[in-house]
């Protein structure tokens, strides 16, 4: 019996489909295949094939960090600032437990993120081997999911579950756990799979139209509306849409820590920042509303203070969120919507131009008499005469000033200089403000702002950070030289870990335990050393000369150590244990 021509061309086009890769071979393709254009990451001995499947290949760039945890926040910053899933790889044992503060810090924040593990050989593992430990066990309380991948050729299609996971629904982080040995191993391989189902991971995206149309209802009715907005406008790229509702209804709008930019901060309508370190008109206005619409937000402590304080006001609630466990979670609401955010709010926004009902302007008119009223107080004052020492808000203010017309992101690290910077940058645009919320990390700064740096080479990327939180991941100073990422660091330096001397001055009668640093660095050197640029400004005359220096230094990391008043507190601010209301406005109140 002859085999005909097309039965032989048929056969060949079968065997080209199939052909025999290592572990780590499949991974790299896996991560082509999702259009991953950098990873950061550190070798070690279990994932020395990835690396080796690395050297072999020149489309995805990898980073070398100098410590695990910097790798997975340059890779976390990346992700905010772009919206893609960002990639870290990490060695087995210490890597892993190294990468564990980066993990959950992502996690808190939702941030899309893959972060891959090497771990010792699957014959090995429960024995104590050497830099063995439970990654699974370890991050299941830190991720949104995780996988150990226990046959390579199961691996293809655990990454591709992996980047859905991470990037679909309320994102967040997924870790990949791979063996050595699976990493090694041959396989057939038949390419990578183009979808994915998963029975028991199906996000809702659409909203309920009846719960839309009863939400309206209410929204259009109210006498004292309010648009309460988090992070999850701009992971869900709702910005548009947010800012045509706030513009077609006229309703004064507020954004968490996280949802800064997503509404523009200029615009008259926002009303500034809520929350602990909020405005009075915005916390105000969050007590005394009607009807509150909240937008991919979670009422948080920071946000709401005391929840039964917030009670104590009578107000009907809307909450969109595509995490139905983040919806009644702190606060009971009146009206449920689970669904994509950008979705329902353009559906909602379809329905206002259809409906008969419109707002109430009158009622609209005394709301926003109100709402000047508060904002008279200007609570954002300070005393911007001072000749004598530098104001951190006066860095910040000018910092603004200088570069609102540029495209300009900031990344910060956590403590009085990152509120300070929340306050007085006015972001109008989405994912320029990138720091660290929910857990509040320290050590953020610098690999953010690297991260972004790499993936907008021609923006400029400012870390505003104190003396006390760059310490944590100075050494990435090293990798900015090396991969040619000149940010351009702002550090406040007041010789104290600021907000824990702030809480100590109010809650601990001035107790300061633990909280002045007796033996900084000179900074300018230590900069130098890095091979970078340092500075030293100790005057408020000098403080706007310094950054016009810095930002003529376009292709230099530039280091300005700023010696800022060590005694300035950040206001207004809600104490523990009280309403969001019930607020310091200064020094006055203490």
């Amino acid at each position: 019996m002859e085999i005909s021509k097309a039965e032989i061309t048929s056969a060949a086009a079968a065997a080209d489909q199939t052909e025999e890769l290592r572990g780590a071979e499949i991974l790299i393709k896996a991560l082509q295949a999702e259009n991953v254009k950098y990873v950061w990451g550190y070798p070690g001995g279990a994932v020395l094939h990835i690396y080796d499947a690395f050297y072999k290949q020149d489309s995805i760039q990898h980073i070398l960090v100098r410590h695990e945890q910097a790798a997975v926040h340059a890779a976390d910053g990346y992700a905010r600032a772009t919206g893609d899933v960002g990639v870290a790889l990490v060695t087995s044992g210490p890597g892993v437990t190294n990468a564990i503060t980066g993990i959950a810090t992502a996690y808190m924040d939702s941030i899309p993120m893959v972060i891959v593990t090497g771990q010792v050989p699957t014959a090995a593992i429960g024995l104590d081997a050497f830099q063995e430990c439970d990654t699974v066990g370890i991050t299941r309380p830190i991720v949104k999911h995780n996988f150990l991948v226990k046959d390579a050729r199961d691996l293809a299609m655990t990454m591709k579950k992996a980047f859905h996971i991470a990037r679909s629904g309320r994102p967040g982080p997924v870790v990949v756990d791979i063996p050595k040995d699976v990493s090694f191993k041959k396989v057939a391989y038949t390419g990578y799979p183009e979808s994915v189902e998963m029975r028991s991971y199906n996000p809702v995206r659409k909203g309920h139209a009846g719960q839309i149309r009863k939400a309206l209802q209410l929204l259009l009715t109210a006498k004292r509306p309010y648009i309460y907005t988090g992070g999850g406008v701009l992971l869900g790229n709702a910005t548009a849409e947010l800012r045509t509702l706030v513009n077609m209804l006229g309703y004064p709008v507020t954004n968490t820590l996280m949802g800064l930019g997503a509404y523009p901060a200029t615009d008259p309508k926002f009303l500034g920042m809520l929350g602990m370190h909020g405005t009075i008109e915005a916390n105000n206005a969050m007590q005394n509303c009607d009807v509150l619409l909240a937008v991919g937000a979670r009422f948080d402590d920071r946000v709401i203070g005391n929840p039964k304080h917030f009670a104590q006001n009578e107000r009907k609630i809307i909450h969109i969120d595509i995490d139905p466990s983040s919806i009644s979670k702190r606060v009971k609401v009146d009206i449920p919507i689970v669904g994509d955010v950008k979705d329902v709010l353009a559906e909602m926004i379809a329905m206002i131009k259809e409906s008969a009902i419109k707002p109430d302007v009158q009622a609209l008119g005394g709301w926003w008499e109100a709402i000047e009223g508060w904002r008279k107080r200007d609570c954002m004052k300070y005393d911007r005469g001072n000749k004598e020492v530098i104001k951190p808000q006066f860095v910040i203010e000018t910092l603004w000033n200088m570069t609102k017309d540029a495209d300009t992101y900031i990344t910060s690290d956590v403590g009085q200089h990152q509120m300070w910077a929340a306050q007085y940058y006015k972001f109008n645009e989405p994912r320029r403000w990138i720091n660290s919320g929910g857990l509040g990390t320290m050590g953020v700064g610098i690999p953010y702002a690297m991260g972004i740096k790499l993936a907008k080479p021609e923006s400029e990327v400012y870390c505003v950070t104190g003396e006390g939180s760059v310490q944590m991941c100075i050494q990435e100073l090293s990798t900015c030289l090396q991969y040619n990422t000149p940010i351009k660091i702002l550090s406040l330096n007041n010789r104290y870990l600021g907000m824990v001397r702030q809480w100590q001055e109010i809650e601990y009668s001035g107790r300061y335990s633990h909280s002045y640093m007796d033996a900084l660095p000179n900074f300018v050197k230590l900069a130098e050393a890095y091979g970078h640029v340092g500075m030293l400004i100790e005057r408020p005359q000098d403080v706007e000369p310094a950054l016009r220096e810095a930002r003529k230094l376009k292709d230099r990391t530039v280091f300005m150590d700023f010696r800022t008043d060590p005694t300035e507190n950040v206001f207004p601010m809600v104490q523990a244990g009280k309403g969001i209301t019930e607020m310091l406005l200064g020094s006055e109140d203490l």
